[in-house]
């Protein structure tokens, strides 16, 4: 693995922009998919389980390393973060195919292009960690994103609730993929957190 010739520093610094990029392309995926009306479903688990394997490296580098960049604490939680992302992400989509939805409503590409704006920021917060730079604004984007996101989630509430000919079966499932892409972009949100802490931790 070319990392292995990386000073581990570095290392640590390179899993998580290469996290941070898989986080952006899951997003991008989900996305599509959900304005195209077609599963992606394989291609999103894919990437969930690379998104593992970088986990799995940077809880291993942990362990490895006698003096870590940041907090060992911060590198774990952050890890596990934005893991959770993806893994949230291929769940929608196995949600979806599972549930045979049918048509996909507005709300849900509306929360999708969200997700997907919200999943380029998350890409460049999680490359800036060496240095921290211009980071305020991309946080405050990712914040403003999920504010929007659910202004979008109750709205679809609402009208799931308010349309008559929706049988119980479909509102069931709906208000359950809903609930998977708010939750989605509220992890988003978790990690411009940790982000923003381990960031006033060392300034």
């Amino acid at each position: 693995m070319l990392l292995s010739l990386i000073p581990r520093e570095l290392r640590f610094y390179e899993l998580f922009k290469r996290q941070g990029e898989l986080v952006s392309q899951t997003l991008d995926e989900l996305c599509r998919s959900l304005v195209e009306g077609r599963s992606r479903h394989s291609h999103l688990r894919d990437l969930e389980h690379e998104c593992d394997e970088i986990t799995h490296d940077l809880y291993n580098l942990t362990n490895l390393t006698f003096t870590t960049p940041m907090d060992r604490d911060d590198i774990l939680t952050l890890a596990h973060s934005l893991d959770q992302i993806v893994d949230l992400a291929e769940e929608v989509s196995d949600r979806i195919d599972l549930y045979d939805v049918g048509a996909i409503t507005d709300p849900a590409k509306q929360l999708g292009e969200c997700l997907a704006q919200a999943g380029r920021e998350v890409a460049k917060a999680a490359a800036s960690l060496d240095d921290f730079r211009g980071l305020d604004p991309v946080l405050q984007e990712v914040h403003r994103l999920e504010n929007e996101g659910d202004a979008i989630t109750r709205r679809a509430l609402h009208e799931l609730l308010d349309e008559n000919h929706r049988t119980a079966a479909d509102l069931i499932k709906w208000k359950d993929v809903y609930a998977l892409l708010e939750s989605t972009l509220d992890e988003c949100e978790e990690v411009a957190e940790i982000i923003e802490t381990i960031a006033i931790k060392n300034a």
